[in-house]
């Protein structure tokens, strides 16, 4: 009842509506270009190892606690001739002088002689201390952008680069979104045959998102909001926002085809599949809620960067569209695009058929469907979670040159380093010596740093550089044996007590947090969508067999990625280096696949859930369901899968991971799950897909969604105030 009133409303205020809309839009644009936040990626990590070292630093060591990162130079002749050790001091000198940067530890200090490398002498590094800016791992972009400058003014004697994650080629905008779009509008034009009706979805998510990015850039200011934050929401934004609106205005001109006037059928669109929308949205913002439970802040971020896209593409598919197509009315299939044929009947149709075709051989079908997504999902057994470090980039960037740079002359530790901290009680400094030793000459280490003292004399650091890089698995194995048996003994006794911390050292940290909190956040995205099913469906076992379903699909697209971008089936094709697969991405990608899996089974299974409502018979309900659906949902299918596989031809692997795994587990479910599985096992269940315990019914709240016969006297009523002169008949089927 309560969206059907928001549907008369937007309608008949569709003036007031629209132009709410555009205000806001302006007044939010405005306030994003004159408050918009600094993204960052701050990996706070309560009570890990490497957060207690960063604490250390930030306490008592502060010219220590901001980042750091490496200038790499190569001259045509050692490094240490008078030439070259002029022009490398030249760059150093005005590299010490911006503004941001703390300290600059040149390779000619003798305290830092081993920057030199002794394998190509030609080769050198010197490390950059950026001022700590209270936050881990951020650093203005004003402040690199500085160091970019001077490190582009090398010659053809001194070869500049630079190394580290503040360096990292921060993701563009504009490319990947401008792909998607267009296939999202050859998709619509198709489908509907009309430009006026091929703009509204468009408008909608354009609308949506347009908000969305300005809402991130001023949550900046409060929450920790990764750079890829926009890209990712604009990524499932596109995605959800063409899609609602695909499925409102599929059912508005289906209900001018019935004979209702604008208004009518404004009201049942919004009724029906505006239902399944705020429910499947609903679905999404659930699953991507659950993100909250790993208590990382930067996951928190994304989280909310994510969120706030759904919920304004679910308010503009409820409110402003209701408003644009009581402006449209009658004329949606204006400026027709003669493409598509005549649309069958869907009882002679294909999708009937073929869904007819599956109820004759249920067990064998289901069987090759559970055989398929078994196979695609097999690889993820391998799966190494980590951190893709500099190696798997292009060549065209300098973190990369650096990379390459760095392994010749240092070996591939030097590009991620340890950062070891040490607590130092009073008349403990003499132990240092020796806890230098026993880390220098422990198995997998090449180099270690003489420790440095703070003024205070309380704390101590020292980098360490690992023989193997930041990726490698050996490299974690060695930072466990430095906390578990290398410290502990070169401690004992001592009162030292240290911590390893350091880039590579968190991102350990976080695949150890999120390991003990994935089962949590999994089991209560579960639960908490089968819930929702179970309102929406009054069903117990369809719940259950979405949720299987879409633990499959989403299996099937951890596989992909495990075979892509760790053992480079296919690589080539993407762009990408051989790497691990990022140690945040399973988690994320389940809140946000399961959220959007469920979308399909949502605006399906309420169609089938409508005609057997009807009819009581549950084969017919699930064919005529599969076909009424099949057009609108294989074009909504389509066009996420093109909107999210543009996102894999950007520049940002983490992106090209998200926009891979996100294509193929919805192309495997509106594919395996949508044409094999869901026919199948539904006619097997027969039914006994639709019981549901008397005691539960009545506990349960009745907000299941609405058949088109629910609205027929109603509708009546409004075509008699609206069009008197128009009969309004029964919603055909």
């Amino acid at each position: 009842m309560v969206l059907k009133r928001i549907a008369g409303v937007c309608y008949r205020h569709r003036w007031r509506v629209v132009l709410a809309w555009v205000a806001g839009f302006v007044a939010m644009m405005a306030l994003s270009s004159a408050l918009a936040g600094e993204f960052s990626q701050s990996f706070r990590l309560p009570e890990s190892d490497s957060q207690r070292a960063f604490d250390l630093l930030d306490r008592n060591f502060p010219a220590r606690a901001g980042e750091t990162a490496f200038v790499v130079f190569e001259a045509g002749t050692p490094v240490t001739d008078p030439a070259a050790r002029g022009a490398v001091e030249a760059v150093l000198a005005r590299i010490g002088a911006v503004p941001g940067v703390e300290a600059v530890r040149s390779p000619f200090d003798p305290q830092n002689a081993g920057q030199i490398s002794l394998l190509d002498p030609r080769i050198a590094f010197a490390e950059i201390q950026f001022a700590q800016t209270g936050e881990a791992h951020h650093v203005p972009d004003s402040v690199t952008g500085a160091v970019q400058a001077i490190a582009r003014d090398d010659t053809a004697a001194l070869r500049v680069e630079l190394s580290g994650e503040v360096f990292q080629h921060n993701p563009e905008m504009g490319r990947a979104e401008v792909i998607g779009l267009l296939a999202a509008v050859v998709i619509l034009i198709v489908v509907f045959g009309s430009v006026i009706a091929m703009g509204l979805p468009i408008l909608n998510a354009l609308f949506g998102i347009g908000i969305a990015f300005a809402g991130i850039a001023l949550l900046a200011n409060v929450l920790s909001v990764p750079e890829f934050a926009n890209q990712l929401a604009a990524m499932i934004g596109l995605g959800v926002g063409i899609d609602y609106a695909l499925f409102i205005v599929t059912r508005y001109r289906q209900g001018l085809q019935d004979g209702l006037d604008p208004e009518a059928a404004v009201v049942r669109a919004i009724a029906t599949s505006g239902k399944a929308v705020f429910f499947a949205g609903c679905t999404v913002i659930i699953s991507l809620a659950g993100m909250y439970l790993m208590g990382i802040e930067f996951v928190s971020g994304l989280a909310t960067g994510a969120i706030l896209a759904v919920a304004l593409t679910i308010a503009t598919s409820l409110t402003l569209l209701p408003a644009v197509l009581g402006f449209v009315g009658r004329h949606i299939d204006r400026l027709h695009v003669p493409i598509v044929g005549k649309k069958a009947h869907h009882r002679t149709g294909f999708w009937y058929r073929w869904s007819r075709v599956i109820q004759r051989r249920p067990l064998p079908t289901a069987a090759v469907g559970l055989v398929i997504l078994v196979v695609l999902a097999s690889p993820v057994f391998a799966i190494q979670l980590g951190s893709a470090d500099a190696g798997v980039k292009p060549t065209s960037d300098t973190t990369r040159r650096a990379y390459d740079l760095l392994a010749k002359g240092f070996g591939p530790g030097f590009n991620g380093p340890l950062l070891l901290v040490a607590e130092v009680p009073s008349g403990a400094a003499s132990s240092l010596d020796a806890l230098h030793e026993a880390v220098a000459s422990a198995p997998g280490v090449v180099f270690a740093m003489d420790p440095q003292l703070n003024p205070a004399g309380d704390t101590a650091v020292m980098q360490v550089f690992p023989s193997t890089s930041p990726q490698d698995r050996h490299t974690v194995t060695l930072i466990h044996r430095l906390r578990d048996e290398v410290l502990p003994a070169a401690t004992d006794g001592t009162g030292l007590r240290v911590h390893v911390g350091g880039v590579t050292a968190a991102f350990d940290d976080v695949s150890a947090l999120l390991a003990d909190r994935l089962p949590v956040f999994i089991g209560l995205v579960l639960l908490l969508s089968f819930v929702l099913l179970l309102i929406v469906f009054r069903s117990v076992l369809v719940p259950v067999k979405a949720v299987v379903m879409n633990l499959l699909s989403i299996g099937a697209a951890y596989g992909v990625l495990v075979a892509v971008f760790q053992k480079g089936v296919g690589a080539s094709i993407f762009d990408v280096g051989k790497g691990p697969v990022e140690s945040f991405l399973p988690m994320m990608l389940f809140a946000i696949l399961f959220g959007l899996s469920m979308d399909y089974e949502v605006f399906l299974l309420s169609r089938v859930k409508e005609e057997y409502d009807r009819t009581r018979d549950n084969g017919a309900a699930v064919a005529d369901g599969l076909s009424a659906t099949a057009r609108v949902i294989t074009a909504a299918a389509l066009i996420m899968v093109t909107v999210f596989g543009s996102f894999v031809f950007g520049d940002e692997r983490i992106i090209k991971e998200f926009g891979l795994g996100l294509a193929v587990a919805i192309l495997v479910d509106s594919t395996i799950v949508r044409m094999l599985l869901v026919p199948a096992t539904m006619e097997l269940l027969g039914d006994a897909n639709w019981w549901l315990p008397r005691w539960l019914d009545r506990l349960l709240p009745n907000v299941h969604i609405e058949g088109e016969h629910d609205l027929d006297e109603e509708l009546a009523s409004i075509g008699e105030a609206g069009a008197p002169s128009e009969r309004v008949p029964t919603a055909s089927r």
